[in-house]
């Protein structure tokens, strides 16, 4: 029976709407009521920090099966668990892809004593061709929760109508890479004045924004939910805000590089820069936020995605993507908390509440009877982002050598300590 007390902490639990100095009890990997400790308690001082409900990544590339140089799932929990992150989505882009019960249940089995709770999304369509329809029973019964193509759209409409029919029925949820790949074309960055100073092709913004309008009409012809992935224009945040309106079933996430950086950065020619959708500009920056203040975008992922070095040592040729779990809490707090003057309370629900509940999870909460996943935050630490102490196998972080303010002291998955920077 592992007992375990942090005390004199900021408790932010969202779904209760609470913020107050308590303690926190743990037992049996529970949040439970008050007890009497005694020499088997696990005693934690929690002065001067803040409890957050450990956070929920909806979009990490954990690139295990298949990628292994890049990834694997242990780790990829291992950086999830210095971030705050309790609990995940992985997505089906592996090789093979996550598309049968085989590889559901290789995950699930590599994954069940790691430092994080490892959820998966597989593949709509066979090998991620876009062309061929999976068994979306089949796959909901090997242990899949989420539904994606993820990296890629889905080419075909009518199968993407199908799947995002059949997801509630199977109590799934469609995650939506929303991309026109004829608009992409070749492009590598945003198009406009940094694809034009660089000579580079650009990625217009109707890339995304065509493949946004198609879900969304799909979701309202058909009145099924539907989960749009990395949002990044000012004119998809505009047509989710105006479709919710409408009562379109719809949530929508964005990453910590689109409400931080725009496509300025990409003028070091530094492929750590590079992911799809691309750094846009300053106006879409400013949107982002905006859709995050008022609710049309839900939730904050970070589309975690591991490159090598030698991946990612070409400029041009590098593949898209960018890490971001051990970055996301600091890079929220430090923007949106400290600049935009968003509270904790909005924070813990971006990061742990709405993405919980756009999965259906028991997660996100802090309340009596919930699991003990909890992440110990000192949110007035100021760090730099060193690479290199980050606990992922890959590097290519956009946010190295920045300042930020806010730093994971600790990670408690279900009542168990399974990172600690805490000194004690």
């Amino acid at each position: 029976m592992n007992k375990l007390i942090v005390k004199n902490i900021r408790v932010i639990s969202p779904d209760e709407n609470r913020d107050e100095v308590a303690d926190i009890y743990v037992k049996n990997g529970r949040i439970c009521e008050a007890f009497a400790e005694d020499e088997t308690t696990t005693v934690i001082n929690g002065e001067k920090l803040t409890a957050f409900p450990g956070f929920v990544d909806l979009h990490v590339h954990l690139r295990d099966p298949g990628q292994e140089q890049k990834e694997d799932i242990i780790s990829g929990t291992n950086a999830a668990a210095a971030g705050g992150v309790t609990t995940l989505l992985c997505m089906p882009n592996t090789s093979p892809t996550i598309d049968n019960a085989g590889v559901i249940s290789y995950i699930n089995e590599k994954a069940k004593n790691c430092k994080c709770r490892v959820y998966i999304a597989a593949s709509i369509t066979k090998g991620l061709q876009g062309k061929e329809a999976t068994d979306l029973f089949a796959l909901r019964k090997a242990g899949a929760i989420g539904l994606s193509d993820d990296g890629r759209p889905v080419l075909d409409e009518e199968i993407m109508r199908e799947a995002m029919i059949k997801a509630p029925q199977l109590g799934m949820t469609v995650v939506a890479h929303c991309e026109d790949l004829q608009a992409a074309g070749n492009g590598k960055i945003n198009e406009g004045r940094v694809s034009q100073l660089l000579g580079i092709e650009g990625i217009p913004s109707a890339a995304e924004d065509n493949g946004t309008k198609r879900e969304l009409a799909i979701a309202e012809n058909n009145n099924v939910p539907v989960h749009i992935c990395h949002v990044s224009t000012r004119t998809s945040v505009a047509m989710i805000r105006q479709a919710k309106k409408r009562g379109v079933k719809v949530t929508a996430e964005t990453a910590p590089h689109y409400f931080t950086l725009t496509e300025d950065c990409l003028e070091k020619r530094d492929a750590d820069y590079r992911m799809n959708p691309p750094l846009r500009t300053e106006a879409d920056r400013i949107a982002v936020i905006e859709g995050l203040a008022d609710g049309t975008i839900d939730c904050i992922a970070t589309d975690h995605a591991p490159h090598t070095e030698e991946d990612k040592a070409d400029f041009i040729k590098a593949p898209n993507g960018s890490i971001g779990m051990e970055t996301s809490l600091a890079a929220a707090l430090t923007e949106l908390h400290y600049k935009q003057r968003f509270s904790l309370l909005d924070i813990a629900r971006l990061m742990s509440t709405a993405p919980a509940k756009i999965l259906k999870l028991n997660a996100g909460t802090l309340k009596i009877g919930a699991n003990a996943d909890i992440a110990i935050v000192d949110i007035n630490e100021e760090w730099t982002v060193d690479r290199d102490k980050l606990h992922g196998k890959s590097k290519n972080t956009p946010f190295k050598n920045m300042k930020m303010r806010g730093k994971v002291k600790m990670t408690i998955l279900g009542g168990e300590i399974v990172y600690n920077e805490m000194g004690e």
